[in-house]
């Protein structure tokens, strides 16, 4: 048999088997597996009867797990949550390095949690902050605001809902019912994804090749439960911190009720305890591997929730209590929140790039990105992605509400000094960009002379060329994305620091930092703070726009689903309200069928893998028993294994995990071409590459006009590997070489429908 994996955007039964009459023969409409109609009658044992026939061919349609009903649309919300657990699995490779591995998960998980808290607080900034505290406070925002009046001291009259206290109280409903929404997405994804139990098998002799090969690796069940319930308490301790801070504030004042100062010290005794327990239960161990471990910690995973839940209300009715003369002013005390979480995330991410640099030198690996340093390099960008999410989302709401931003002091100052450092990031962006084109354009021209050397005798095209050239040159940008990346985290790390340093010295925004220095400074302050902020809420209206149109139409949707299908191949380790891991549902689909089609008929299978899918099928053979293992050939083209996945997860897919996944099955074949953006070859070390390497296949397939083509044939780039006549050829000898000894073919008894 052959079984097909597609790719990254999915597609459709029909087109992987080449036949529009196909029919599923197990799954549901979320994942399945097909065949063509004709091979249930035909053959319903599956291999070729052993007789020299073409293999039956099965496709495995996952493409549902990214792409889905409207509800993906919020998964945008959560792209800072994916972004910082991709930074968990992107540590180098450490073999018997088990402590510094686990300090690593630690600190992952530790700036995942910040994230948290980071996004709860924005939405707290808007809500109780920009709305309830100081539009709501004051009588011109309010008269705007028709729909505010009942909290308004002087438009409702000094009505029940008009003190502070109890305004903010109300307004709490909003980044409750966010938390809660982010409690409900994951709880719902965590049954869809993480409850799907791979095949249980007995766990081989613990290496350190590569952790995909351990039973309990797709299979986080227990660790999405309890970060879960961690995190919503998070959120939710957030919420009743930022309720309780201006009530005691007002009732520590000399003269102050005497009881309601006494319950706000015993408010925040419970409430640093209580995160105490938070932070203890993100830092407990992370990950059972060697075994299923299907407990699930209920008592944890129902009573914290549940028992932040129980102290936001006792805050909640304590900022309610009547004070008589209290009174809003001012903003929210914002800005040391902001700034000891800018801060708290900055020195985790410092923290971690030592840890990860000290992994990576006892076992350096030259094509490992950004020598070891990717994981701390995406886990700052997640937060500087966190971070402009919240201001553009303070900015955006504060311009709504005060329009001449005359009648509220806004959104903290460090929000502000955020957007600010937009503009000459995205300078350094650019100037990185055009070098890279420089460099593309150098290779075109090299390329241009290998191009026409490749294809002698032939009347030249030179517009053919420098499409061929182009192509290819354009591909190799793709190897300069750890440099990219790099100048990225440097420049996010330096002014990040820089716009901390000027809100917390200062207390003002850029503008009026700048106000007694040269010309030249207060100029660039002045600009960078208005296109920083102009940049904000652009980006914040394309977002919405975009998230809006995901909703509606499937086609947006399936563009979104691309993305996740890269970002959310990797389990939830270090934050559960990330968007769900769907190989936590492929590969155990895929090790299940492997796994009970040779049980049942004796044969051997092909698995076949483009893009993602060669991912996904490399994710399932590591998952096979060793007998079952030995049985399977692995054809993979258009494959990111090394080129992307080598590079960025060497703990996983480094040369010796894909080295030990060669050694372990039948054979393998990977097909590449110079013009593909993301496939490669797999660069197995020693003999094993020739092995395993075709030479790059030829494309376009004919550089001018022939018999065989008439017209110019396309540039195919990462697509369409099967137009190859290569392809074919790799196939049957990876075919020929599981026959020789292929036993007698017992009945495969047909899948229910």
């Amino acid at each position: 048999m052959e079984l097909l994996v597609h790719g990254v955007g999915g597609t459709t039964p029909e087109k992987m088997l080449d036949d529009p009459r196909t029919v599923r023969i197990t799954g549901d409409d979320t994942a399945a597996v097909f065949r063509r109609a004709d091979h249930l009658e035909d053959a319903p044992a599956g291999p070729g009867q052993g007789s020299g026939k073409e293999p039956v061919q099965e496709a495995y349609v996952w493409c549902n797990l990214t792409s889905g009903d409207g509800s993906r649309a919020l998964w945008l919300l959560l792209l800072p949550f994916m972004v910082v657990n991709l930074a968990h699995w992107m540590r180098p490779a450490a073999p018997g390095r088990r402590r510094t591995v686990r300090l690593y998960g630690l600190l992952v998980r530790l700036t995942a949690l910040t994230l948290t808290v980071l996004l709860v607080a924005a939405v707290c900034e808007v809500a109780l902050d920009l709305v309830a505290w100081q539009c709501a406070g004051v009588a011109a925002c309010a008269r705007r605001h028709s729909w505010l009046g009942f909290l308004a001291p002087a438009a409702s009259g000094d009505g029940w809902w008009s003190p502070p206290g109890r305004r903010l109280a109300l307004a709490a409903s909003v980044p409750t019912a966010v938390t809660a929404l982010l409690w409900y997405l994951s709880h719902r994804t965590w049954s869809a994804y993480e409850s799907h139990r791979p095949m249980a098998r007995e766990p081989e002799p613990e290496t350190d090749d590569s952790a995909l090969a351990r039973p309990g690796f797709w299979y986080g069940r227990r660790l999405v439960a309890r970060l879960r319930a961690a995190h919503t308490a998070a959120g939710l301790l957030t919420v009743a911190a930022v309720v309780v801070a201006p009530a005691a504030r007002f009732d520590h004042r000399s003269g102050g009720p005497a009881a309601l100062n006494t319950l706000s010290w015993l408010l925040a005794a419970a409430l640093l305890g209580c995160a105490a327990v938070v932070v203890g239960v993100v830092c407990s161990r992370g990950r059972s591997e060697n075994r299923l471990d299907q407990q699930l910690d209920r008592p944890l995973v129902r009573r914290l929730p549940l028992g932040a839940l129980g102290l936001l209300l006792l805050v909640l009715l304590y900022a309610g209590w009547s004070r008589p003369g209290w009174q809003s002013a001012g903003r929210l005390p914002g800005d040391p929140a902001f700034g000891a979480l800018m801060l708290a995330q900055g020195l985790l991410a410092v923290v971690l790039a030592v840890v990860a640099h000290d992994l990576y030198r006892r076992h350096p690996d030259p094509r490992a990105g950004m020598r070891g340093l990717g994981g701390p390099a995406v886990a700052l960008l997640a937060c500087a992605l966190g971070g402009v999410m919240s201001g553009g989302i303070a900015q955006r709401v504060a311009d709504w509400l005060d329009g001449t931003r005359a009648l509220l002091d806004g959104p903290p100052v460090l929000l502000t000094w955020q957007a600010s450092v937009i503009p000459p990031l995205l300078v350094l962006l650019l100037a990185a960009a055009v070098l890279l084109a420089l460099r593309a354009s150098r290779l075109a021209r090299a390329e241009a002379d290998r191009v026409r050397q490749e294809h002698p005798g032939e009347p030249e095209d030179p517009s053919r060329t420098r499409s061929i050239a182009r192509a290819r040159a354009m591909a190799t940008l793709t190897d300069r994305t750890p440099l990219v990346v790099a100048v990225l985290a440097a420049a996010t790390l330096l002014l990040g620091a820089a716009a901390l340093a000027g809100a917390l010295a200062t207390g003002q925004p850029p503008e009026g930092a700048a106000r007694q220095t040269y010309d030249i400074v207060q100029a660039a302050a002045e600009t960078c703070q208005a296109l920083g902020s102009w940049l904000v809420g652009v980006g914040f209206l394309l977002f919405v726009t975009w998230g809006r149109r995901a909703y509606k139409d499937a086609s947006a949707r399936r563009t979104i689903g691309i993305l996740w299908d890269v970002g959310t191949f990797w389990p939830r380790a270090a934050h559960p309200f990330a968007p769900p891991c769907y190989a936590e549902r492929a590969v155990p689909d895929l090790t299940w069928r492997m796994e009970t089609w040779t049980r049942h008929t004796g044969g051997r299978l092909v698995l076949s893998g483009h893009s993602q899918g060669s991912v996904l099928a490399a994710a399932a053979a590591w998952q096979l028993t060793p007998s079952v293992r030995r049985r399977v050939a692995l054809l993979t083209y258009g494959s990111p294994l090394e080129r992307l996945y080598g590079r960025w997860f060497p703990a996983h897919f480094g040369p010796r995990a894909l080295g030990a996944l060669h050694g372990d099955i039948a054979c393998w074949r990977n097909l590449h071409r110079r013009t593909d953006p993301i496939g490669g070859p797999i660069r197995l070390p020693g003999d094993c590459g020739p092995a395993v390497d075709h030479e790059p296949l030829r494309d376009p397939l004919a550089y001018g006009r022939t018999p065989e083509h008439p017209l110019p044939a396309p540039i195919l780039g990462h697509s369409d590997y099967q137009a190859d006549p290569d392809f074919a050829r790799e196939r049957d000898r990876l075919l020929s070489r599981l026959r020789p000894d292929l036993p007698g073919q017992r009945p495969e008894p047909r899948s229910p429908e």
